[in-house]
């Protein structure tokens, strides 16, 4: 197939379908559901080959004006190395406009991003498998939906951005758990169904000890359910989540792009763990 052969397209519902099979291809655990969410939340650009099959993927995640993460990057195997990539990235990046950019990068695209001006920030290590029997810590409760516009004001200190469609996502499809001091939300974890099981994030935390309460709120009422959990490796929790029964099955780097006109923008405060929630 000659590169000519394919031809970038708006990534819309119609293409879901493709989309499944192409991540499939690439043992993701994705179903339907979860490309709806992302693409729910998302615009992007689906490539077609000439007899009209997905042959790679990307959907851009605006945070506001804040800031855009570029995710479920795809290259069907069998047209890699001619570029497709690149073309993928580039209307990624017209998509976003002028905002900060921030993926999750596997070895095989970093040589790629870099060359379009991303920079690594940090390790994500992919923690999943069935959850050993725990007790849930004290501290920790279900939140309501009268909790969640300040789940946003926090979520949105912490992460430099304004994720209030993310948040909203989950409300519809999973559940918040929060740790409250003097009547105020100081730290706040999601779950929701995805792949196999569950996935445990965005989790925003002060410390490593809220993280892990928040995590084994959820884990502690699923003895031996499949959950998954991504965390930035400077946590420190990846060990306890191994203890638990969540394996390190591996992860990516995080990679930053500033905008044209804040060539010193960067990740803000330092937050416990969060999960990008769609990839």
């Amino acid at each position: 197939m000659q590169q000519g052969e394919i031809e970038l397209r708006d990534f819309g519902p119609d293409h879901i379908e493709g989309a499944v099979a192409l991540s499939r291809q690439e043992n993701w655990p994705h179903r339907r559901q979860d490309w709806q969410m992302a693409l729910q939340l998302s615009s992007g650009a689906v490539a077609l080959d000439d007899q009209g099959r997905v042959a790679g993927t990307i959907l851009v995640t605006p945070y506001g004006a804040d800031c855009a993460m570029i995710n479920m990057v795809i290259v069907d195997r069998n047209v890699r190395g001619k570029g497709l990539g690149r073309r993928l990235m580039e209307q990624a990046l017209a998509l976003a406009e002028d905002r900060p950019l921030r993926l999750v990068a596997t070895a095989d695209g970093m040589p790629l991003y870099e060359k379009l001006g991303f920079a690594p920030s940090g390790t994500i290590l992919q923690h999943q498998g069935n959850v050993a029997p725990l007790d849930a810590l004290d501290g920790v409760e279900a939140a309501s939906a009268d909790d969640l516009p300040e789940i946003k004001v926090l979520d949105r200190d912490a992460y430099g951005a304004n994720r209030e469609t993310l948040i909203d996502a989950l409300a519809e499809r999973g559940q918040f758990a929060v740790i409250r001091r003097n009547g105020a939300i100081e730290a706040y974890a999601a779950i929701r169904p995805f792949g196999r099981g569950e996935v445990i994030g965005p989790v925003i935390a002060g410390s490593a000890e809220e993280a892990k309460a928040l995590i084994g709120f959820f884990a502690a009422s699923r003895p031996g359910a499949f959950l998954r959990v991504d965390t930035d490796s400077r946590t420190g929790i990846a060990g306890w989540l191994t203890e638990i029964g969540l394996a390190h099955v591996g992860g990516g780097v995080a990679m930053d792009r500033p905008s044209r006109t804040d060539a010193a923008q960067a990740r803000p405060k330092v937050y416990a763990l969060a999960n990008q929630a769609l990839g």
